[in-house]
């Protein structure tokens, strides 16, 4: 039982990104919104937003289960690359140097543990 929620071309580098993806990952929802509250970094925000978009995305996909007893957590976050502006600055004696504007795209995958009690429920009536 999983949803996902990708936020893409976001207009800062990947590795900037990562630093505070890595910070969310495995973690429980609401640990993870508090994590990413209190961070001062500027992506921080991004991602928490993305967190609430991945969290209501698994609330459509799963109405008949509540959101207390499914006990979310992050399964996956990871940051791509993506499209990378080019620009020139002038340089010394009529030369230019390349600027490299990148930005990133980020997918979050919210699971929750339901399912898996699911599964162990069905397993010990069929054993029995």
């Amino acid at each position: 039982m999983e949803a996902v929620a990708k936020l893409r071309n976001v207009p800062t580098s990947p590795r900037k990104m990562r630093l505070v993806a890595d910070l969310i990952r495995g973690q429980k929802v609401a640990k993870a919104l508090n994590i990413l509250r209190f961070e001062p970094n500027h992506n921080a925000a991004r991602l928490e937003k993305l967190l609430l978009s991945a969290i209501a995305n698994w609330q459509n996909k799963f109405e008949d289960v509540r959101l207390d007893e499914a006990d979310l957590f992050i399964k996956e976050v990871f940051v791509d690359g993506g499209r990378i502006l080019k620009r020139l600055r002038p340089a010394p004696q009529g030369r230019a140097h390349r600027i490299r504007k990148r930005s990133n795209h980020v997918t979050l995958v919210v699971a929750s543990n339901y399912e898996a009690e699911i599964t162990e429920e069905e397993d010990n009536t069929k054993n029995k």
